[in-house]
């Protein structure tokens, strides 16, 4: 009886991850020009119904581009990156949500998996999301734009890269 319910457990585990995977990669489309509206530093994302800040932390928008060194930021520091944001360029800011920031992943794009017409000089490491891993209660989300992975791994106190948004 134990071996079939260590059976069936594994069974459960292995097509809940094929659903998961299946709906992840096939609903991944979001970098179609049809979903997105630049806009001088901001990109409009009809699918999320949300506003992109173009350039990571740390960047600025200048000459249709994103300049200077993105920096990472622990969950602390993030707080203060989005008061900023706030007085500097009005509006509630803050991080995405894990589905929002996975939807940005492009996995047909060359060695940053996310659209560098959109995103330039997107560093090629993981993002912040605004998710806590329920499982594991001081950890958070992220999404990694090296491999287009998502991973819930990373305690706040660990210093990760961000990307702001805010409700349209």
């Amino acid at each position: 009886m134990k071996k079939i319910h260590n059976y069936l457990k594994n069974l459960f585990i292995i097509l809940l991850y094929i659903i998961i995977s299946n709906t992840f990669y096939s609903n991944n489309k979001a970098l179609s020009n049809n979903y997105f509206m630049e806009k001088e530093h901001l990109v409009l994302d009809f699918q999320n119904n949300i506003l992109w800040l173009r350039c990571s932390v740390g960047q600025v928008w200048k000459n249709n581009t994103c300049e200077g060194t993105a920096i990472k930021l622990t969950m602390d520091q993030v707080n203060q990156a989005k008061e900023k944001a706030r007085e500097q360029l009005e509006g509630d800011w803050r991080l995405p949500t894990r589905k929002e920031l996975e939807s940005i992943v492009c996995f047909e794009c060359g060695k940053v998996k996310i659209n560098s017409k959109f995103f330039p000089n997107t560093p090629y490491e993981p993002f912040w999301t605004g998710e806590k891993n329920v499982w594991y209660k001081n950890f958070y989300w992220s999404v990694n734009f090296f491999t287009g992975h998502t991973f819930g791994r990373f305690p706040g106190t660990i210093p990760n890269f961000v990307r702001l948004v805010r409700n349209r």
